[in-house]
């Protein structure tokens, strides 16, 4: 499969603070990934860089193949929609959209006027009149419409209801089946985006902590309930995510390498698992508990 952008040994620094420390990864064609982790990580900088509206300290940025700085050949080719998208005030709904193809090629008119009517946006409204919910349906519609082979959405859904967000979900999902390309979704929502992910990529304190595919990650980890002695010796080996005690019984999310036969074993020694889901996961890994503790005092 073919690469569409790759950060290779990349660092971004604001004065003394660094975003982004040697952070290296790659993005895949045809592909939907989570950039995933707590607000502060790196996330927003990491799609800064990669969109070439901010310069790396160090390291090397390829997307398609090629430097992204001052390259219109590569930049048509992408679509940014970010929590604090602005537009001029002066715009109503219809002038955005009307404008959107000379900044996106692959623009399609007709999936954008079908999204409008499902959003029920008023195409007269200026810009600055709209809801918060409102302004982000129109970042949505921009970024599926937009069909740009190389599509980030950083947090496009604030103020948008359930039923607007699962209908974001809905259209995004049928119209990647049927026109590909690698989008990548920063969100917190992630238990409602984790069945679209078909890979994740954690960040914490600017680096990556996690990057595999999501069929990879079902089942690695798994919440064990029962007396701390049992807990403690399967644990041997594992990362322990979080511990809790409670009621003379104590529990550990524990991750990695989860065979049949374990989980087979712990059943028979009266442990109860509790299949960990994604937001549970990277809860767990970012969290403050989360340093490496194989089998330790639990």
């Amino acid at each position: 499969m073919n690469t569409v952008a790759a950060f290779t040994e990349v660092s971004k620094s604001f004065g003394s603070f660094t975003a982004v420390d040697r952070v290296s990864f790659a993005l895949e064609e045809n592909k939907i990934y989570g950039l995933l982790g707590r607000n502060g990580a790196g996330k927003t900088t990491i799609m800064h860089l990669l969109t070439a509206q901010q310069f790396a300290t160090g390291g090397d940025i390829r997307v398609f193949g090629e430097a992204p700085y001052e390259n219109s050949k590569v930049l048509q080719q992408l679509c940014f929609i970010k929590e604090s998208q602005r537009f001029p005030d002066h715009f109503s709904v219809r002038d955005v959209l009307k404008l959107a193809p000379s900044f996106y090629p692959h623009w399609d008119a007709a999936f954008a006027d079908s999204l409008v009517s499902e959003f029920n946006l008023p195409l007269k409204r200026r810009m600055k009149k709209l809801s918060r919910g409102m302004l982000s349906a129109v970042c949505i519609i921009i970024g599926l419409a937009s069909r740009a082979p190389l599509t980030l959405f950083d947090e496009p859904y604030l103020g948008l209801d359930a039923v607007a967000r699962q209908l974001f979900y809905t259209r995004l999902l049928e119209d990647y089946s049927l026109n590909p390309r690698t989008i990548v979704l920063s969100t917190h929502l992630i238990d409602e985006v984790s069945q679209l992910l078909e890979h994740v990529i954690v960040i914490d304190k600017g680096r990556v902590i996690l990057d595999e595919e999501s069929e990879e990650l079902r089942g690695a980890a798994f919440t064990v309930t029962g007396p701390a002695d049992k807990i403690e010796r399967l644990a041997s080996g594992k990362r322990v995510l979080r511990r809790e005690s409670f009621a003379g019984q104590s529990s550990a999310t524990l991750m990695g390498g989860w065979t049949q036969r374990e989980r087979e074993a712990a059943s028979g020694e009266g442990l109860t698992l509790t299949p960990v889901s994604l937001q549970q996961l990277v809860v767990g890994l970012t969290g403050a508990d989360t340093a490496i503790k194989t089998g330790v005092g639990l």
